[in-house]
């Protein structure tokens, strides 16, 4: 099933159910996962408040991975923790039996008048996607949700390949195909996909196969991601770089641009480091 009828059918169904085809090694990629459990946070706030994200934009949405969620059946709830006159706060849970598998807190906010005004600074300056190469698909040795995605190296070094430098980055998309309805700008289920599909940066630096996977993750959303026009198989710009890592933890910061430069979130993720 593709990204598209899955997050549709999970935006009009009370059954919530994991495809397959989107694994990450035993778990079922974060990025599908995330863009899931968004769908009952956005109707809570719809249904709180009158109104929806355009008018009051998610702000921030951190993730716990509390344990690896399989393809089958997800058990999802929210519940306004507070809605205020500016700001609402959203906490989300999605379940596979009796065990939580995915915590979420979503906060949104109304614009306010502000004196303080910092701009996000310039897009990174990678060449153009057909000039970069493109990261392949090998089969029991990369994650089987990738093959979903079109991928660029701009930056940095592929996973494994011992790079001196924690950072990696370039051209995402996704793949298209006769299903997937064209033409629609890129939500924010979208957005969360294209940031977390990317290998985590601190991979570059093993000389070994290793796996990783994601413990907490933090998206701090600028007011335009609700406004885009750019669709999911537009080229996107992705970079990622390694702040700290060490015990097998790294912190990993990154940014997602669309294709004119323009800043539409910043992430920074916690992940394991199994090597």
């Amino acid at each position: 099933m593709d990204f598209e009828t899955t997050i549709q059918h999970a935006r009009n169904s009370d059954q919530w159910e994991i495809p397959p085809g989107w694994s990450q090694g035993r778990a079922t990629f974060g990025g599908l996962v995330a863009a899931m459990l968004y769908q009952p946070i956005e109707a809570a706030l719809e249904k709180a408040t009158g109104e929806d994200a355009q008018n009051t934009p998610l702000r921030s949405l951190t993730l716990s991975f509390v344990a690896p969620a399989e393809a089958g059946p997800l058990n999802t709830s929210a519940r306004v923790l507070r809605a205020g006159r500016s700001a609402v706060q959203i906490e989300a849970h999605g379940a596979q039996g009796d065990q939580v598998t995915t915590a979420a807190l979503a906060s949104f906010g109304k614009p306010r008048e502000s004196t303080i005004s910092v701009g996000a600074g310039k897009a990174p300056d990678f060449p153009p996607p057909d000039d970069c190469q493109a990261l392949p698909y090998i089969e029991g040795l990369v994650p089987e949700f990738t093959q979903k995605f079109d991928y660029r190296l701009g930056a940095g070094a592929l996973p494994f390949t011992g790079s001196d430098e924690g950072r990696i980055g370039g051209w995402i998309r996704f793949k298209t195909d006769d299903e997937e309805p064209t033409g629609r700008p890129a939500s924010i289920s979208h957005l969360l996909a294209l940031i977390d599909a990317w290998p985590p940066a601190a991979l570059s630096m093993l000389k070994t196969l290793a796996p990783a996977s994601s413990l907490t993750w933090t998206v701090e959303w600028m007011p335009v991601a609700h406004t885009i026009s750019a669709g999911p198989s537009d080229w996107w710009q992705y970079l990622a770089e390694v702040e700290q890592a060490k015990d097998g933890y790294a912190v990993i910061a990154a940014r997602l641009w669309d294709s004119n430069g323009q800043l539409i979130a910043l992430s920074r993720q916690t992940a394991t480091i199994f090597g």
